[in-house]
């Protein structure tokens, strides 16, 4: 028997359906403090939430028994997940169940700020009736610009073509089939801000777009527009909006999702054009449905073992019966993740070669631990499960090959990235089942591990530039753990890749890059 305790307000269509399973003790305790949860936890198999139980380490390390963490909803920023990976505990979401619900929300708050209707409600509230006062304007001709088209953004799209609104957009992860795709135009990021009308964000909360909207990029801003966050608080700074609301250079806002939530001190409360709610975008019966069912049928599965749908993390991966194909989806996801934060291209194909004795086995969790590590930057959540689905989302096709005839190592993986004339490779070897090694980018070879901070450089190969490197590097009491260079030809070019045991600042970065000979320098976490 699994024992299932709900410490967040789900929809009682989801309650019912988790009391209904033969297997499944549930005990429905919404609001619990967790003072009281760390108390009464230790026996339970699984923890559902909301946003109402911050579930850290310290309620994990109380949580023995502990299987599964699923939260009721998309953002997953009240969990430990890397501390829930760490004790094979698995972690659930919901994506895309409220969609519909956040795109609704955004269009109202839109048209509330356009068209003065809390205001002009606050004045009939107050027994007057004043038409001239709440003269507003209409959406069709106007140009709206949206950061981030993923799912709630091309939906809210679709609602602002319905408004004969014309429609631009600006996101970098995606292709421009997908924009094609949804009839709306791709721009980039500045043409955006100084084309629109009203600006619309739908994007992840990630180190690339907290702040992503400050002074800089509002006072770029049409005289007269509007902003809309019903996304994730931090993305806009708040009090550079509250400037530009005071000084008129914004006539107005709406604003769904807060920095502080929930929020302390609104400094907004004086301002009749901004529009506010507390973050409701997901706060319809209909979503709440549909999260409650998606919660209902993915949790017995993750307690028995079974395959899910949106699963977070992937602890399974420890425990595949191949070793080999075990060892090599760590290296690909680690492959991955390196491509992502090294490549300035929107790559369009991805080919994944197979090599030696490893392309007798099944690739498929190889690809989806590649992908897995490349598109995290890019999204809210990606799983082993949701891998395929997301790089079809963004336009990114994959194939693969095998290439059984390799001989320089017993087996080896290769990932080939195209996009309109431009290619990048990335290639790896695991040795002696444990030890997972960097060995190919493009043309130049390698044998280094993907972990930890590594610094990658390249330069015009001619003598003393290792000691230029290494001496920028002890300067800074930088600590080299391993330096690995190599060069295509003599006297053309040479790349460096170096693992050090200290963070590298910017300025240190600077400092190499603006050195004769040196191209290019780029910091790579891994």
């Amino acid at each position: 028997m699994y024992r299932v305790l709900i410490t967040g307000a789900i929809h009682e269509k989801g309650i019912q359906l988790l009391e209904q399973e033969p297997d499944l003790e549930v005990d429905f305790r919404p609001d619990l403090p967790l003072s009281e949860v760390i108390q009464i936890v230790e026996p339970y198999h699984c923890i559902i939430s909301r946003s109402e139980t911050p579930i850290q380490k310290e309620l994990i390390e109380k949580a023995v028994n502990l299987k599964v963490i699923a939260r009721a909803a998309v953002g997953i920023g009240n969990i430990d997940v890397d501390y829930a990976t760490e004790k094979g505990v698995l972690v659930i979401n919901t994506p895309g169940k409220n969609t519909n619900s956040a795109a609704e929300l955004t269009m109202g708050l839109l048209l509330d700020v356009m068209r003065k209707v809390i205001p002009a409600h606050q004045n009939m509230q107050d027994g007057q009736w004043d038409r001239h006062q709440f003269t507003g304007f209409e959406l069709m001709g106007k140009t709206i610009g949206i950061i981030g088209l993923g799912n709630v953004g091309h939906r809210m799209a679709q609602f602002c073509r319905g408004f004969d609104m014309n429609v631009v957009a600006y996101d970098p992860y995606i292709t421009d089939e997908v924009f094609q795709r949804h009839r709306t135009q791709k721009v980039s990021l500045d043409d955006l801000l100084t084309q629109s009308d009203i600006i619309s964000l739908h994007t992840p909360k990630n180190k690339e777009t907290i702040g992503m909207i400050g002074a800089k990029e509002i006072a770029k801003m049409k005289p007269g527009s509007i902003i809309l966050n019903a996304a994730r608080g931090e993305i806009v700074d708040e009090s550079d909006l509250l400037e530009a609301i005071k000084s008129g250079h914004l006539a107005g806002a709406g604003i769904d999702t807060w920095s502080v939530e929930p929020l302390q001190q609104n400094i907004f409360q004086n301002f009749p054009q901004v529009a506010m709610t507390p973050h409701i975008g997901a706060s319809t019966v209909e979503a709440q449905i549909r999260i409650a069912e998606s919660i209902a049928e993915q949790v017995p599965r993750a307690l028995r073992g079974e395959i899910v749908d949106f699963p977070i993390n992937m602890p399974q991966i420890q425990m595949l019966d191949d070793k080999q194909v075990s060892s090599y989806s760590v290296l690909a996801e680690k492959l991955g993740s390196f491509t992502a934060q090294y490549i300035d291209f929107n790559p369009t194909h991805l080919e994944i070669k197979f090599r030696g004795s490893l392309a007798k086995q099944d690739g498929s969790l190889l690809r989806l631990a590649f992908l897995k590590g490349f598109l995290k930057y890019s999204q809210d959540y990606v799983s082993y499960v949701n891998a395929d689905q997301i790089a079809e989302s963004v336009g990114l096709h994959v194939s693969a090959s095998e290439d059984p005839g390799f001989t320089d190592y017993e087996s080896a993986i290769k990932f080939i990235f195209t996009a309109q004339g431009q290619e990048f490779e990335i290639g790896g070897v695991v040795f002696s089942g444990i030890h997972p090694r960097i060995t190919l980018i493009n043309n130049f070879v390698f044998e280094i591990a993907p972990e930890g901070i590594v610094l990658i450089t390249k330069n015009t190969d001619y003598p003393g530039m290792i000691g230029v490197i290494g001496t920028i590097l002890g300067k800074h009491r930088i600590n080299i753990g391993q330096f690995e260079l190599s060069r295509n030809v003599r006297g053309g070019e040479a790349m460096s890749l170096i693992r050090v045991d200290d963070d590298v600042p910017e300025k240190v970065i600077e400092e190499l890059f603006n050195h004769e000979g040196i191209t290019q320098v780029k910091k790579i976490v891994i």
